[in-house]
């Protein structure tokens, strides 16, 4: 668990799941993803992040404000696991609700997820990445004091697709 001035990042709870699901349906929280998920792929996606932190000492936390919300959405650090140039890695990444937006919960529990994994997981590099017109996560990395690396195409997401071109951001041990 990691605590800031106002969030408590921590692992996953059975009563996370609903609000995930709800969380990961909406259309404005997922306009920069390809779809919408169902609420299947959403209880999948907790299934995977535990997992991620049983294998890897980290993964994205389930994010809760201090004394007013229990879930907000996720944050933190996972391996991402397509084929690029600047493979391996670790991404930090966020999603939260849209009630939750523009309180600054992003950056602030971005950060904290930032230190645990260069001091605690001893990380020398974590790199996020987004596609090109989400130009609010590209905001939250350059608070995150992270350098924009160029761009590349999501080898996910056929040609064409309008999520397809990626920028890539990289922040190094201080």
């Amino acid at each position: 668990m990691i605590r800031t001035k106002r969030l408590v990042l921590r692992r996953w709870r059975a009563s996370d799941r609903v609000p995930f699901a709800a969380l990961n349906a909406d259309p404005v929280v997922m306009e920069h993803f390809p779809a919408p998920l169902t609420a299947a792929e959403s209880h999948a996606s907790v299934d995977r992040i535990e997992a991620d932190f049983d294998r890897d000492g980290f993964g994205l936390w389930a994010v809760e404000v201090v004394d007013e919300e229990p879930f907000v959405g996720f944050v933190g650090l996972a391996r991402p696991t397509f084929e690029a140039s600047f493979m391996p890695c670790v991404e930090v990444g966020w999603r939260l609700a849209a009630a939750h937006w523009g309180h600054g919960y992003a950056t602030e529990a971005a950060q904290a997820a930032c230190a645990d994994g260069f001091e605690r997981a001893g990380l020398d590099e974590i790199v996020s990445f987004t596609a090109l017109t989400n130009v609010r996560s590209i905001a939250v990395m350059e608070r995150l004091g992270m350098r924009r690396d160029g761009e590349f195409d999501h080898p996910r997401l056929h040609a064409g697709h309008r999520l397809q071109r990626h920028v890539l951001y990289r922040r190094s041990v201080q």
